[in-house]
């Protein structure tokens, strides 16, 4: 059985370089929950931290995250949303409201209570708009 480290792991504690980041925690595809956990833990402390990264550490980041992603890209399911929840969703992760959605759509804020409510449909420009801005597909919008 693997464990986990012993104590809290901090940036300052961390290695610059790549050779002593690995001797923390060699990067090895993620196969189970405890590695996921152990990456997690390296992942975790460097997180609030990117800006005062070395190259190395940045590297060493940017590898641990994929490999993250890639375990959860094919162990876990995520419910499934209709386009109106995914909407409210990313618009409560930047605390806009209505009048905040009407000012990014570039409509008046009783048509942005009308689509927060499910009365109103998004136009194919406002999908483009609202995808821009998140970042994110047009199809999280289109239902």
């Amino acid at each position: 059985m693997k464990a986990t480290t012993k104590s809290q792991l901090t940036f300052a504690a961390l290695p610059k370089d790549y050779a002593g980041l690995c001797e923390v925690l060699l990067p090895r595809p993620v196969r189970d929950r405890m590695d996921y956990t152990n990456v997690s833990e390296v992942t975790d402390a460097m997180a609030a931290h990117e800006g005062a990264f070395t190259a190395d550490q940045e590297d060493y980041f940017e590898l641990l995250c994929q490999l993250l992603e890639e375990y959860d890209a094919q162990h876990t399911r995520w419910p499934a949303r209709t386009p109106l929840a995914s909407l409210k969703h990313l618009l409560a992760e930047q605390e806009m409201e209505s009048p905040g959605l009407a000012k990014l759509l570039g409509v008046v804020p009783r048509t942005a209570a009308a689509i927060l409510a499910g009365e109103r449909s998004l136009t194919v420009e406002q999908v483009r708009k609202l995808a821009g801005h998140f970042a994110v597909s047009p199809a999280l919008f289109i239902g």
